[in-house]
């Protein structure tokens, strides 16, 4: 019998509205599928406080809280207590944060601090972050100020990586950009997460660049329930079983076979979001 590929999703958002009704039968689909880590991440003090919520009912997942740019005005009253609540055991990685200049919902000082913030505590825990990063149409200035943000932070200082233990400290989340920017973050010991958004026309250098990325610091992800890639059962809302429509995609981008494509990103993930040994391990499938 020939076995399922190992799934991970390091990116989805099962507290979402979206899921209220169904979240657990959604996370079982996922594992029917052969998921074995499904990281869970926070886009505010609302979500944050969602994904605690449900946790309990998902002991095998991950969590990561933190605040998007869209919040970073409107939620930055609650902040700090919020990051208080990283040094959670389930809690694997602070995010999603970061820079975002398509909409208009923070200017752009209040999104700088509010991604300063959460280096800060990134470091301090020495858990990483969960990086979201948008420009404009054919724009760069988001990924410009990430960078520069990133390299005049602890992450690039004199001993900064020891923070992490070794490991990478940020990941671009639903990466996207040219060649040279997720170079530069390559460089800066970065991992480069892959979602539904590569399928769009307009993504198509993701296309090109999902070669270079070394294959230790790639990950897979659905930023569910958003951006349903093509082949779905249901574009109108993507879940963490879809997983596979984009591994299947890198792997024939970077011309690699599924399943040890698939057994590496695993590797990946669990060496980036290490699991607290209180915890139940991930789930493990017949292989």
């Amino acid at each position: 019998m020939r076995s399922m590929p190992l799934l991970t999703d390091a990116h989805g958002h099962l507290q979402a509205d979206r899921f209220n009704d169904d979240y657990q039968q959604v996370a079982q689909r996922a594992r029917d599928a052969g998921m074995v880590r499904l990281l869970i991440p926070s886009y505010g003090i609302e979500s944050s406080d969602g994904a605690f919520r449900i946790a309990p009912d998902l002991p095998w997942a991950d969590l990561a809280i933190g605040i998007h740019p869209y919040t970073a005005v409107t939620d930055a009253p609650g902040r700090t207590a919020l990051l208080a609540r990283a040094t959670d055991s389930r809690v694997v990685a602070i995010g999603e944060t970061g820079i975002d200049t398509k909409r208009d919902f923070a200017p752009l000082a209040a999104q700088i601090e509010n991604l300063e913030a959460h280096i800060e505590v990134a470091a301090a825990l020495g858990k990483p972050l969960i990086l979201h990063c948008r420009s404009l149409d054919d724009g760069d200035e988001a990924q410009r100020q990430l960078l520069a943000t990133l390299k005049s932070s602890a992450i690039s200082a004199p001993g900064g990586a020891k923070a992490f233990g070794g490991r990478v400290p940020f990941i671009l989340h639903s990466a996207s950009g040219s060649a040279s920017y997720v170079e530069e973050a390559l460089a800066l010991g970065g991992a480069v997460s892959i979602s539904g958004l590569a399928f769009r026309p307009e993504e198509s250098a993701t296309g090109e660049w999902v070669r270079l990325i070394p294959r230790d610091r790639l990950l897979t992800e659905t930023d569910a329930p958003w951006l349903t890639m093509p082949g779905a059962p249901d574009p109108r809302r993507n879940e963490p079983a879809n997983v596979g429509l984009t591994l299947a995609w890198i792997a024939e981008r970077r011309g690699e076979p599924v399943e040890p494509l698939a057994r590496a990103i695993a590797e990946n993930y669990d060496r980036i979001f290490p699991r607290d040994a209180t915890l139940p391990p991930r789930l493990e499938l017949a292989l």
